[in-house]
């Protein structure tokens, strides 16, 4: 049975909706997250070196992410007007666009990745883990890219499910194969960060290949066929220029997230490896408000196509107050217990006790975290990226890193002062959103 997410409740169409998704971000975050994990145990140059690559990797799949809203939203609004030939064309165009974006990813990998890296002053042994890694990474971006195409197109046209099973098949392989590459195990060479990296891109590959077929074989809700394809200009060009302003705004940001690495060096490798941690941990915390986020934006455009706009709207503020609910028990824990969360991933007595400081400094910003981070999804799916990228670039640029530049330089708070300044642009950020949702301007924007 097609279920038709415009009509009954919003907040039951919201939960089937959105916990697939849950699912499917949360299983690809656990994979930088096994990394980290496993690297650990090589010690803290191997989690520093990742850390700094897991932001790059971040900034691409956000990237790519960010041009696939262009796609998202397409595909949203043509499902929610009927128009599924109109819904099955934006998909094909969208495979062209991902081809191009991963021939540049991968130029980037080869020959410009430790001239990247060199430019956040860090430790030469870190920057040599963090370009191994990257380079692989950067090389199979083409497998990631499809795969995360595969998604999308399912995702929008509402059939969530079937990526969150593809992402459990190819997660677990991931898992499982991690350890034996990076420390030898059985037949596999010893291959350290390398060897994560490697793992990624053979599950990721797999991911790819499994969500190709179930799409072109007719298995999932829209069902695109290569028939008569041709290339479409005007609709690549329609899905970029709805893409690139997402895709700004996450360069934007993990261009900042380089810079408070920037920061962070002078406080030594110890207070990169914490943050590197930190951040980890923070994307895991954040992965519901990424589902929920999505699924409200696929519904927001689903209703904003069938001509209900304030139905679209109530879909947001059922998310907000979900995830809101998640992330102030989630800082709780935090408050709690975080020196146990640390020690997962390293048991240094020095490494645990600065990590946890930062965790409780980051607690603060999760009583206000999931507004912003649900928001900014929401509207952008539903079609409106030039204001979220905006606000974006406003909040890092204008508050996060002049106020934690501040903080650590003219304050007694040192290396917290970093995390203090990402705080407060976290609360400033969502201020922002709670007025242009309530304005309700997004809503009006045409693809």
């Amino acid at each position: 049975i097609i279920r038709d997410w415009t009509k009954g409740s919003i907040p039951k169409n919201l939960w089937a909706l959105s916990w697939p998704m849950l699912v499917s971000y949360t299983l690809m975050m656990i994979g930088p997250v096994i990394d980290m994990i496993w690297v650990g145990k090589l010690g803290a140059v191997a989690i520093a070196g990742v850390g700094a690559a897991g932001i790059a990797v971040l900034m691409v799949d956000q990237m790519r992410m960010g041009l696939l809203t262009g796609l998202r939203a397409m595909i949203a609004r043509y499902v929610g007007a009927g128009d599924t030939k109109a819904a099955t064309h934006a998909a094909n165009q969208a495979f062209i666009l991902v081809v191009l974006f991963s021939v540049i990813v991968a130029i980037v990998g080869i020959f410009y990745v430790q001239s990247l890296l060199s430019l956040l002053g860090l430790d030469p042994a870190v920057v040599a883990a963090g370009t191994a890694y990257l380079k692989i990474q950067f090389i199979g971006s083409i497998a990631m890219s499809f795969r995360m195409v595969v998604d999308a197109i399912m995702q929008a046209s509402g059939d969530t499910k079937t990526p969150m099973k593809i992402a459990l098949f190819f997660r677990l392989l991931h898992v499982t194969l991690c350890p034996f590459l990076v420390f030898g195990w059985w037949i596999f060479p010893r291959m350290e960060v390398t060897g994560a990296a490697t793992t990624a891109v053979i599950s990721q590959s797999v991911g790819m290949i499994i969500g190709l077929w179930i799409l072109y074989a007719g298995h999932s809700r829209l069902k695109p066929t290569l028939k008569g394809f041709r290339v479409d200009f005007r609709t690549i060009g329609k899905m970029v220029r709805i893409g690139v302003p997402a895709a700004i705004m996450a360069v934007q940001t993990n261009i900042g997230q380089f810079l408070f690495m920037s920061l962070l060096q002078p406080f030594g490798t110890l207070a990169v490896a914490a943050h590197s941690i930190g951040s980890r941990v923070d994307n895991i915390i954040t992965m519901p408000s990424l589902g929920f986020g999505m699924a409200a934006g696929v519904m927001a455009g689903q209703n904003l196509g069938a001509k209900q706009p304030e139905r679209a709207q109530k879909s947001g503020w059922w998310a907000v107050a979900i995830v809101q609910g998640f992330m102030l028990v989630c800082a709780v824990v935090l408050l709690l217990f975080p020196g146990a969360i640390i020690s997962i991933f390293d048991s240094d007595p020095a490494l645990v006790a600065l990590g946890s400081t930062f965790l409780r400094i980051a607690a603060v910003s999760y009583l206000v975290a999931g507004l912003s981070s649900v928001i900014s999804q929401c509207v952008s799916v539903s079609g409106d990226t030039i204001r979220p990228m905006i606000i974006a670039i406003v909040a890092m640029w204008g508050v996060q890193i002049p106020i934690a530049w501040y903080l650590s330089h003219s304050t007694g708070l040192g290396v917290y002062g970093i995390r203090w300044g990402i705080v407060v642009g976290v609360i400033v950020t969502s201020a922002i959103y709670f007025v242009y949702f309530c304005w309700g301007n997004w809503k009006t924007r045409k693809i």
